[in-house]
């Protein structure tokens, strides 16, 4: 082939990945309602899969051992919501405190802005009052948006479960679909990546638990020390949104901050929370991780954050959570199937700089 026909391939090959990459994306973004659950029952599956097997192999029918985990599963996300809302609740009832500190603040802060932006009072004021004027209109429109979101997400939350369970009930049929669907030509491969995607996947969720329990508990010991409102609220919602990974911590890690320095008289409060938290963290990535978990996904962070600003386009809070898992498994396909190697270098952290 010359040259010249090379490259008009080359281009109509890179064409034909765009319009695969823009078509999939129009999927995945308008059949949301239908993806979103789908995978988070797919994920819960995998993750209850190797103590599925386990209560099977005890004696219990398939029937049974899913609807034993599946109940586990929906007690420990009711249990934990039950203790977020009574942490909310605790903190709503001291919004009046921190209502009153942030008009203590107001003046300050306005001979702030007038002193470092050059914007007067009167200048302020009108800003203000403009944005008082369009509050109406926009708590109505975050009401009915926040209704919207309610209903699907409740239905959301009982397909859940019954897709776990249906891809629990069925997991020889998908495996023999899949098997199908790729031939003989990667079956071994196909083995190790489910055996992989199932098994090590397992033991990771599972160190991960320990370790965000664990990362709570510093946290919570932490707040407590420097005498910050709701410690254990924002010791827990801190740690366990850690499963959004790089973005999380510093999404959560702002409300405490934010509450030191309305309620505490020291700016040296606020940036106390921020050393905490640099602390704790640096124990969690070189010391509580390593113990407990022993082995990463080995995911580059270029992939992570990519992957994860793009999930957060198409399907908001609930792409931030799956896509990380999700991407794991796809570099774990990618770690087995040599034409995919391009793909598993930008996904594997351990092809990345070297320094050298």
């Amino acid at each position: 082939m010359s040259p010249s026909n090379q490259h008009h391939a080359s281009i109509s090959n890179a064409l034909k990945w765009i319009q695969a990459i823009f078509f999939v994306t129009l999927i995945l973004y308008f059949g949301k309602v239908l993806f979103v659950p789908l995978l988070f029952g797919l994920l819960i599956a995998l993750i209850t899969f190797p103590m599925c097997k386990k209560m099977e192999k005890w004696g219990l029918p398939r029937s049974l051992s899913i609807a034993v985990l599946l109940t586990a599963v929906v007690l420990l996300v009711v249990a934990l919501g039950w203790l977020l809302g009574i942490e909310i609740n605790i903190f709503l009832s001291d919004f009046p405190l921190i209502s009153k500190r942030l008009s203590e603040l107001t003046p300050d802060m306005g001979k702030w802005v007038n002193d470092t932006f050059h914007i007067g009072r009167t200048t302020q004021s009108a800003w203000l009052q403009k944005m008082t004027v369009n509050l109406d209109d926009d708590i109505t429109g975050f009401l009915k948006g926040l209704l919207n979101t309610t209903i699907s997400t409740l239905i959301m939350l009982v397909m859940i479960p019954i897709y776990a369970a249906l891809f629990l009930y069925h997991r020889e049929t998908f495996v023999r679909v899949i098997t199908l669907i790729v031939g003989d030509r990667y079956k071994v491969q196909l083995g190790l990546i489910l055996h992989e995607s199932v098994d090590s996947y397992f033991k990771f969720i599972k160190g991960n638990f320990y370790v965000y329990s664990i990362v709570a508990a510093l946290n919570c010991i932490g707040l407590f020390a420097l005498g910050i409102r709701n410690a254990l609220l924002y010791g827990i919602l801190t740690s366990f949104m850690m499963v959004i990974p790089y973005i999380g911590i510093f999404i959560s890690a702002a409300i405490p901050v934010s509450i030191a320095l309305v309620t505490k008289d020291s700016v040296w409060y606020p940036v106390g929370v921020v050393l905490i938290f640099v602390f704790i963290q640096y124990l969690e990535s070189n010391v509580i991780f390593p113990w407990v978990v022993g082995t990463q996904l080995d995911l580059s962070t270029w992939a992570t954050l990519v992957a994860i600003i793009a999930a957060t386009l198409l399907w908001g809070i609930a792409g931030m959570v799956l896509v990380s898992p999700f991407l794991a498994i796809l570099k774990i396909v990618t770690d087995h199937v040599p034409a995919l190697k391009p793909l598993n270098i930008l996904l594997n952290r351990s092809a990345g700089y070297q320094g050298k």
